[in-house]
């Protein structure tokens, strides 16, 4: 295919629609490794003995559904996308979940009330760590399952960007959790490998994370998808580096 039909083709990629955090899309065209721990299998044993369960940034909801069998007697999400936070309502509110609009950030003072929670959930979601601790009750638990801020660093350096949040690290929000009064439970920081069978799941993937590459574009960058293609056309792999990170608190 010459430049031009690739590039056209990338085009329509990235008008596809994304919503919520589904990259279902992109099934059979983007891979990564999963850690040897499991986020949702450690969630759902953690619900069995909650009574009230707060899911920070649930997105459409996604995660927060597919623990569905397990969720205790009151769940509260919240979420500060507009998209997804009307698709979370549609999808969660039918089923008991109280949807807050909430934007999270590592200051964000949440509005709920202390010990309000016995369990916290948080996947892939910004948190204030003394906040979390304020709304946990004594004997809850913080759950966490963050993307490294070195996620796919040597993707981005292809398209001349750098990761945004790269101390969001263990070594950064273990000690503040620590400070706010919580006991370390468990710590895995795990690296592997995020690969794409071709250029136009590229394409995808950064159209709807647009923080990785800001004014990502098949326009803007379109010598750097012809330089991937070519790398595809020579017989490389488009693989990438994955990293994420776990950690566990509960409160005295």
């Amino acid at each position: 295919m010459n430049p031009d039909d690739l590039l056209k083709q990338w085009q329509q990629e990235e008008q596809e629609p994304f919503e919520g955090w589904d990259f279902s899309y992109l099934n059979g065209r983007m891979f990564h490794d999963e850690p040897s721990w499991s986020y949702e299998q450690r969630a759902a044993a953690l619900m069995q003995n909650a009574a009230a369960l707060l899911d920070m940034d649930t997105g459409g909801g996604e995660r927060l559904l597919g623990l569905r069998e397990h969720w205790p007697a009151r769940v509260v999400a919240t979420e500060g996308y507009p998209p997804n936070i009307r698709l979370a309502d549609d999808r969660l509110r039918p089923l008991g979940v109280t949807v807050v609009p909430m934007e999270s950030s590592d200051y964000t003072q949440m509005p709920f009330a202390d010990a309000a929670f016995d369990l916290v959930l948080n996947r892939h979601g910004a948190f204030n760590a003394a906040d979390c601790a304020r709304v946990l009750a004594p004997g809850g638990t913080f759950l966490t399952r963050q993307v490294h801020g070195l996620w796919a660093q040597d993707l981005l350096a292809v398209f001349g960007a750098t990761p945004q949040w790269p101390d969001s690290t263990p070594a950064k929000y273990v000690p503040r959790l620590e400070t706010a009064g919580l006991t370390i439970v468990d710590v895995q920081d795990w690296q592997g490998e995020l690969r794409f069978a071709d250029v136009g799941a590229i394409v995808y993937y950064l159209k709807a994370v647009p923080w990785l590459v800001p004014d990502f574009s098949v326009r803007n960058h379109a010598a750097q998808l012809l330089d991937l293609q070519a790398r595809l056309d020579a017989g490389d792999r488009l693989v990438f580096e994955a990293r994420n990170y776990l950690i566990e608190a509960r409160k005295p």
